[in-house]
């Protein structure tokens, strides 16, 4: 097995993952880290970015077109997204692990696991919502 060289750019982007809850997307994480490693590209964000998903240290969060998120807690949740300003927001719920033998029931493969992510419309979009309408 191949020995990994630590890089203090990889810790430093690992560390803030760890130190959010904002699930940023990789110009975001540059944007941030820009602060302790100044002399940091965006292609190398982006590198270490896939290193840590490969290596399990982190999670990326297919979002839609052009517009994967990170996250720094790699246990087990569900993440909630707004269809309207694109945030994402880790939801708090009991999990849902029996899914995996309801969809094994008719598949002759092995499921493994899942991932589930949810959609609809935020606290605070929801609130503008309601005040357009309030005001229309």
């Amino acid at each position: 097995m191949k020995t990994v060289k630590y890089s203090r750019q990889r810790e430093a982007i690992k560390n803030y993952l760890m130190s959010t809850k904002e699930h940023p997307t990789a110009e975001m994480v540059y944007e941030a880290i820009r602060e302790v490693c100044p002399n940091i590209s965006l292609g190398t964000v982006y590198r270490n970015l896939t290193f840590l998903v490969e290596h399990g240290e982190i999670i990326r969060l297919r979002c839609g077109e052009d517009s994967d998120r990170f996250d720094g807690n790699t246990t087990r949740h569900y993440h909630f997204i707004c269809r309207t300003c694109g945030c994402v927001k880790d939801l708090v719920m009991l999990p849902i692990d029996h899914i995996d033998a309801i969809a094994g029931e008719h598949f002759d493969g092995n499921i493994e696991g899942h991932y589930a992510y949810f959609y609809g419309t935020c606290a605070q979009c929801a609130a503008k919502e309601t005040q357009t309408e309030e005001a229309g």
